[in-house]
């Protein structure tokens, strides 16, 4: 077998507090920061002079991991929220127990809804919500 488990997924956030704030409102845990700096870190990114500070969140499970990156140098090439279309990473998605009252915790940390909260057939309440910096998170309530 050539993978054993996902270990996590890097999200670069603009504002590392906010985006802790705002996953540790959806239910996360604060797994961990660091500053991340040197040849090292440039080598495996392929960037020159790299200096970030990061943080790791994780599911109440302990087995979903997402790493916020706030980036100090070099400065990104291109910035600003992506559309839900656009190629490349586009969101991440969560299970949760009542989709309106996430919606409304995560709402004081600026989240907004994308579009609308909608049935997805007989299985579940799905919405996509804008985060602080403009990510997207995904979240599905199962239905009964």
């Amino acid at each position: 077998m050539a993978v054993r488990r996902m270990d996590n997924v890097l999200l670069v956030v603009e504002d590392l507090d906010a985006a802790i704030a705002f996953f540790q409102e959806l239910g996360l845990e604060l797994d961990g920061k660091n500053v991340v700096e040197g040849p090292w870190v440039g080598a495996v990114l392929g960037l020159d002079e790299v200096r970030a500070d990061i943080a790791v969140v994780k599911t109440p499970d302990g087995h979903g991991r997402v790493e916020l990156s706030k980036f100090h140098t070099p400065v990104a090439a291109d910035a600003g929220p992506k559309a839900v279309n656009s190629p490349g990473f586009s969101r991440m998605m969560f299970a949760v127990d009542d989709i309106e009252d996430v919606l409304a915790r995560l709402r004081s940390h600026g989240a907004e809804l994308v579009g609308e909260v909608v049935r997805y057939q007989d299985y579940c309440l799905l919405c996509y919500v804008r985060g602080p910096g403009g990510f997207i998170v995904g979240l599905a309530e199962e239905l009964g």
